[in-house]
């Protein structure tokens, strides 16, 4: 089964070739940001709130992996999360959207924490460094944001899921919410060594999503995080762990939860 994920992730990394017309909303803009951290030059993907031109407020921020299956059908892989579409509907929509685009091959060395024996990686420190030092700090003086850690979530799946639960343990001060669908624990067993070393905010809040027809280690990884979660401290108010019978490792799955999970997330 990690082999059948593991192809999967190879697919998903390869995701931004155009099938499709596009549809993102005219909410999605973007740009280009230097990334010198990882020397490229990165594509990032903005969304921003209807109510944002006419307004004064100050604005939470989502900052997301992988922005090519995000917003549009154009760009994404078997299709997109409509995330747009989703936010556009609703009028309490209050957040910022920001989404990196991921690197194409360098896809698997941006988001995991640490190296797997077969497959490498283990680059997310680097590619942190670009959100939290380059990236963050144009948003915020850019635009009208909430730029404490309460306000700032990070958000992904998969490999995106893995680095997003990472970049909120070892980043309290900067996130201090994650959405974490279909975590790739299975990558490296360090993981769970990393979260037994750390010290946690308890002010940090987990939401945690998985398909029951994903890889066989899915759900049980899944569930031991959580556990050591608890035992280390978090409040078990600051969790929240969705099973969705019949899901599968794929948009489609996320693009059908991801509304709940931004609610609770953000619209709390």
């Amino acid at each position: 089964m990690k082999i059948l994920h593991f192809l999967f992730i190879l697919i998903f990394t390869f995701s931004s070739l155009g099938h499709a017309q596009s549809t993102a909303s005219e909410q999605v803009s973007t740009f280009q940001l230097e990334a010198p951290q990882l020397q490229v030059k990165k594509t990032i993907w903005l969304y921003l709130p209807k109510a944002y031109a006419n307004s004064n407020k100050d604005y939470p921020v989502v900052y997301m992996q992988d922005a090519q299956n995000l917003f549009d059908a154009e760009t994404s892989y078997v299709g997109e999360w409509n995330v747009d579409e989703y936010l556009d509907s609703i009028s309490d929509n209050k957040s910022l959207i920001i989404g990196i685009e991921h690197g194409n091959e360098k896809r698997m060395e941006e988001l995991t924490p640490f190296p797997n024996e077969k497959y490498g990686g283990g680059k997310a420190d680097a590619y942190l460094n670009f959100i939290i030092n380059t990236l963050k700090p144009h948003i915020d003086t850019t635009y009208r944001t909430l730029n404490d850690p309460e306000h700032t979530t990070i958000f992904g799946s998969s490999l995106g899921g893995l680095m997003s639960f990472y970049a909120l343990i070892k980043y309290p001060d900067t996130f201090g919410n994650a959405g974490i669908f279909s975590p790739s624990f299975w990558f490296s067993n360090r993981i769970f060594e990393f979260v037994s070393e750390s010290d946690l905010s308890p002010n940090s809040r987990f939401y945690f999503l998985a398909g029951s027809e994903e890889s066989i280690e899915m759900i049980p990884d899944q569930n031991k995080m959580i556990e050591l979660l608890l035992k280390k401290g978090v409040p078990e108010n600051h969790i929240k762990k969705i099973i969705i019978e019949g899901g599968q490792h794929n948009e489609a799955l996320w693009r059908h939860n991801f509304p709940e999970a931004y609610q609770w997330l953000v619209g709390n």
